[in-house]
Protein backbone atom coordinates (compact mmCIF):
# COMPACT_ATOMS: atom_id res chain seq x y z
CA UNK A 1 0.00 0.00 0.00
CA UNK A 2 1.69 3.60 -1.42
CA UNK A 3 2.10 6.21 1.45
CA UNK A 4 -0.87 9.02 1.34
CA UNK A 5 0.45 11.64 -0.65
CA UNK A 6 1.32 14.93 0.94
CA UNK A 7 -0.48 17.92 -0.60
CA UNK A 8 -3.67 18.95 1.44
CA UNK A 9 -7.10 19.59 0.09
CA UNK A 10 -9.32 20.30 2.74
CA UNK A 11 -8.09 21.32 6.15
CA UNK A 12 -10.66 21.97 9.15
CA UNK A 13 -8.95 23.26 12.21
CA UNK A 14 -10.51 23.16 15.70
CA UNK A 15 -14.05 22.67 14.11
CA UNK A 16 -17.32 23.06 15.90
CA UNK A 17 -20.48 22.25 15.04
CA UNK A 18 -23.39 23.18 16.98
CA UNK A 19 -27.14 23.06 16.83
CA UNK A 20 -29.54 25.41 18.83
CA UNK A 21 -32.59 23.01 19.89
CA UNK A 22 -35.17 23.40 22.32
CA UNK A 23 -33.78 22.08 25.22
CA UNK A 24 -30.45 23.62 24.53
CA UNK A 25 -27.09 23.56 22.34
CA UNK A 26 -26.45 20.13 20.91
CA UNK A 27 -22.69 19.72 19.57
CA UNK A 28 -22.61 17.37 16.52
CA UNK A 29 -18.77 18.38 16.01
CA UNK A 30 -16.57 19.14 18.57
CA UNK A 31 -13.16 21.01 18.00
CA UNK A 32 -12.28 18.91 15.43
CA UNK A 33 -9.24 18.93 13.52
CA UNK A 34 -8.49 16.97 10.27
CA UNK A 35 -6.73 17.30 7.36
CA UNK A 36 -7.57 15.24 4.01
CA UNK A 37 -4.44 15.03 1.30
CA UNK A 38 -4.89 14.35 -2.66
CA UNK A 39 -5.38 11.10 -3.90
CA UNK A 40 -6.07 9.94 0.10
CA UNK A 41 -9.11 7.45 0.60
CA UNK A 42 -10.10 7.70 3.73
CA UNK A 43 -13.37 6.10 6.20
CA UNK A 44 -15.38 7.52 8.86
CA UNK A 45 -16.98 5.58 10.87
CA UNK A 46 -19.12 5.65 14.06
CA UNK A 47 -22.48 4.93 15.51
CA UNK A 48 -25.20 6.97 14.45
CA UNK A 49 -25.61 10.50 15.88
CA UNK A 50 -21.85 10.36 16.51
CA UNK A 51 -21.59 13.65 14.04
CA UNK A 52 -20.04 11.90 10.59
CA UNK A 53 -22.40 13.49 8.16
CA UNK A 54 -22.22 16.84 9.66
CA UNK A 55 -18.35 16.40 9.36
CA UNK A 56 -18.94 15.45 5.90
CA UNK A 57 -21.14 18.40 5.07
CA UNK A 58 -18.49 21.00 6.21
CA UNK A 59 -15.52 19.60 4.47
CA UNK A 60 -17.86 19.01 1.81
CA UNK A 61 -18.51 23.38 2.72
CA UNK A 62 -21.82 22.53 2.70
CA UNK A 63 -22.33 23.25 6.14
CA UNK A 64 -20.35 25.75 8.05
CA UNK A 65 -19.17 25.41 11.35
CA UNK A 66 -20.14 27.75 14.43
CA UNK A 67 -16.11 28.03 15.55
CA UNK A 68 -13.26 26.61 14.04
CA UNK A 69 -12.14 27.48 10.33
CA UNK A 70 -11.94 24.96 7.42
CA UNK A 71 -9.41 25.60 4.36
CA UNK A 72 -10.07 24.15 0.53
CA UNK A 73 -6.58 23.98 -1.31
CA UNK A 74 -5.32 26.59 0.83
CA UNK A 75 -8.29 29.10 0.70
CA UNK A 76 -10.23 30.17 3.73
CA UNK A 77 -14.01 28.69 2.68
CA UNK A 78 -15.40 31.47 5.16
CA UNK A 79 -14.23 34.40 3.00
CA UNK A 80 -15.71 33.53 0.38
CA UNK A 81 -19.27 35.02 -1.32
CA UNK A 82 -21.78 32.66 -1.69
CA UNK A 83 -21.52 32.34 -5.80
CA UNK A 84 -17.68 31.56 -5.30
CA UNK A 85 -18.28 28.77 -2.74
CA UNK A 86 -21.05 27.07 -4.90
CA UNK A 87 -18.31 27.20 -7.62
CA UNK A 88 -16.00 25.61 -5.19
CA UNK A 89 -18.42 22.90 -4.59
CA UNK A 90 -19.46 22.36 -8.46
CA UNK A 91 -15.92 22.37 -9.77
CA UNK A 92 -14.05 20.83 -6.80
CA UNK A 93 -16.26 18.64 -5.13
CA UNK A 94 -18.02 15.60 -6.09
CA UNK A 95 -21.67 14.11 -3.75
CA UNK A 96 -22.32 11.05 -3.48
CA UNK A 97 -25.83 9.79 -1.45
CA UNK A 98 -27.07 6.86 -0.05
CA UNK A 99 -30.19 7.22 -1.37
CA UNK A 100 -28.70 8.20 -4.47
CA UNK A 101 -30.94 11.58 -5.80
CA UNK A 102 -31.27 11.34 -8.84
CA UNK A 103 -34.09 13.45 -10.99
CA UNK A 104 -36.88 10.84 -12.01
CA UNK A 105 -37.42 12.66 -14.97
CA UNK A 106 -34.00 12.82 -16.70
CA UNK A 107 -32.08 9.93 -18.24
CA UNK A 108 -29.04 8.25 -16.84
CA UNK A 109 -27.14 10.61 -19.31
CA UNK A 110 -28.99 14.04 -18.58
CA UNK A 111 -28.43 13.16 -14.92
CA UNK A 112 -25.10 13.18 -15.66
CA UNK A 113 -25.21 16.27 -18.11
CA UNK A 114 -26.64 18.51 -15.15
CA UNK A 115 -23.66 19.67 -13.21
CA UNK A 116 -22.03 20.22 -16.27
CA UNK A 117 -24.49 22.26 -17.67
CA UNK A 118 -24.51 24.33 -14.13
CA UNK A 119 -20.66 24.59 -14.77
CA UNK A 120 -20.75 26.19 -18.15
CA UNK A 121 -19.65 22.89 -20.23
CA UNK A 122 -20.78 23.13 -24.11
CA UNK A 123 -23.10 20.29 -25.14
CA UNK A 124 -21.14 18.68 -27.30
CA UNK A 125 -18.47 18.52 -24.11
CA UNK A 126 -21.16 17.64 -21.77
CA UNK A 127 -22.41 15.15 -23.67
CA UNK A 128 -19.28 13.20 -24.33
CA UNK A 129 -18.03 13.60 -21.33
CA UNK A 130 -21.50 11.93 -20.22
CA UNK A 131 -20.82 9.22 -22.29
CA UNK A 132 -17.39 7.93 -21.11
CA UNK A 133 -18.23 8.22 -17.42
CA UNK A 134 -21.33 5.89 -17.78
CA UNK A 135 -18.99 3.95 -19.82
CA UNK A 136 -16.47 4.14 -16.81
CA UNK A 137 -18.87 2.97 -14.66
CA UNK A 138 -20.01 -0.06 -16.48
CA UNK A 139 -23.72 1.74 -17.69
CA UNK A 140 -22.86 2.74 -21.12
CA UNK A 141 -26.10 1.08 -22.47
CA UNK A 142 -28.60 2.43 -20.10
CA UNK A 143 -28.08 6.17 -20.24
CA UNK A 144 -31.07 6.55 -22.00
CA UNK A 145 -33.09 5.23 -19.30
CA UNK A 146 -34.56 6.97 -16.66
CA UNK A 147 -34.00 5.84 -12.35
CA UNK A 148 -37.57 4.19 -12.00
CA UNK A 149 -35.86 1.76 -15.10
CA UNK A 150 -32.60 1.16 -13.07
CA UNK A 151 -32.07 -0.87 -9.85
CA UNK A 152 -30.60 0.01 -6.97
CA UNK A 153 -26.82 -0.48 -8.01
CA UNK A 154 -27.62 0.98 -11.53
CA UNK A 155 -28.75 4.16 -9.72
CA UNK A 156 -25.95 4.67 -7.41
CA UNK A 157 -23.10 3.98 -10.46
CA UNK A 158 -25.39 7.07 -11.90
CA UNK A 159 -24.55 8.87 -9.18
CA UNK A 160 -20.77 8.13 -8.75
CA UNK A 161 -20.79 9.34 -12.79
CA UNK A 162 -22.78 12.52 -12.00
CA UNK A 163 -20.81 13.04 -8.95
CA UNK A 164 -17.43 12.55 -11.26
CA UNK A 165 -18.66 15.16 -13.89
CA UNK A 166 -16.53 18.42 -13.31
CA UNK A 167 -13.88 16.05 -12.88
CA UNK A 168 -13.56 17.16 -9.12
CA UNK A 169 -10.74 16.73 -6.69
CA UNK A 170 -12.65 15.30 -3.79
CA UNK A 171 -15.69 12.47 -3.79
CA UNK A 172 -17.54 12.85 -0.80
CA UNK A 173 -19.69 9.85 -0.23
CA UNK A 174 -22.45 9.53 2.52
CA UNK A 175 -23.48 5.87 3.46
CA UNK A 176 -22.99 4.54 -0.48
CA UNK A 177 -23.71 1.32 -0.19
CA UNK A 178 -26.43 1.69 2.60
CA UNK A 179 -29.14 0.69 0.41
CA UNK A 180 -27.58 -2.11 -1.53
CA UNK A 181 -27.48 -5.94 -0.83
CA UNK A 182 -23.81 -7.01 -0.22
CA UNK A 183 -23.16 -8.18 -3.89
CA UNK A 184 -24.14 -4.91 -5.23
CA UNK A 185 -22.65 -2.78 -2.57
CA UNK A 186 -19.34 -4.91 -3.33
CA UNK A 187 -19.35 -3.58 -6.97
CA UNK A 188 -20.26 -0.08 -5.69
CA UNK A 189 -16.90 -0.29 -3.10
CA UNK A 190 -14.86 -1.47 -5.85
CA UNK A 191 -15.53 1.59 -8.22
CA UNK A 192 -14.86 4.03 -5.54
CA UNK A 193 -12.02 1.72 -5.47
CA UNK A 194 -11.07 2.61 -8.84
CA UNK A 195 -12.17 6.11 -8.68
CA UNK A 196 -9.28 6.96 -5.89
CA UNK A 197 -7.12 4.96 -7.63
CA UNK A 198 -7.84 7.29 -10.86
CA UNK A 199 -6.30 10.06 -8.48
CA UNK A 200 -9.19 11.25 -6.80
CA UNK A 201 -9.46 11.94 -3.16
CA UNK A 202 -12.48 10.15 -1.67
CA UNK A 203 -13.84 10.59 1.97
CA UNK A 204 -16.63 7.95 2.44
CA UNK A 205 -18.95 7.66 5.46
CA UNK A 206 -20.12 4.60 6.31
CA UNK A 207 -21.24 1.71 8.75
CA UNK A 208 -20.10 -0.86 6.87
CA UNK A 209 -17.01 -2.28 8.02
CA UNK A 210 -15.92 -3.60 4.79
CA UNK A 211 -16.17 -0.70 2.83
CA UNK A 212 -14.37 1.04 5.77
CA UNK A 213 -11.30 -1.74 5.22
CA UNK A 214 -10.51 -0.27 2.26
CA UNK A 215 -9.56 2.69 2.66
CA UNK A 216 -5.80 3.33 3.56
CA UNK A 217 -7.14 5.19 6.93
CA UNK A 218 -10.02 5.11 9.18
CA UNK A 219 -11.08 7.16 11.54
CA UNK A 220 -13.65 6.16 13.88
CA UNK A 221 -15.84 9.30 15.76
CA UNK A 222 -17.47 9.77 18.90
CA UNK A 223 -19.38 12.38 20.68
CA UNK A 224 -18.33 14.81 17.93
CA UNK A 225 -14.64 14.02 18.12
CA UNK A 226 -12.34 11.59 16.47
CA UNK A 227 -12.10 8.55 18.95
CA UNK A 228 -9.51 6.84 16.93
CA UNK A 229 -7.47 6.62 13.91
CA UNK A 230 -5.87 3.79 11.76
CA UNK A 231 -3.87 3.48 8.59
CA UNK A 232 -3.00 0.75 6.43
Amino acid sequence: MSALPSSTIVEATSVTRQFQMPAGPVFAVRDLSLTIAAGAYTAIQGPSGCGKSTLLHILGCVDTPSSGSLTFDGQDVARLRDHARSLLRLRQIGFVFQRFYLLPMLTAAENVELPQAEAGVSKPTRLERSRELLEYVGLAARAGHRPSQLSGGEMQRVAIARALANRPRLLLADEPTGELDQATGEHVAALLDRVNADGTAVVVVTHDSALASRARRVLTMKDGRIDRETTA
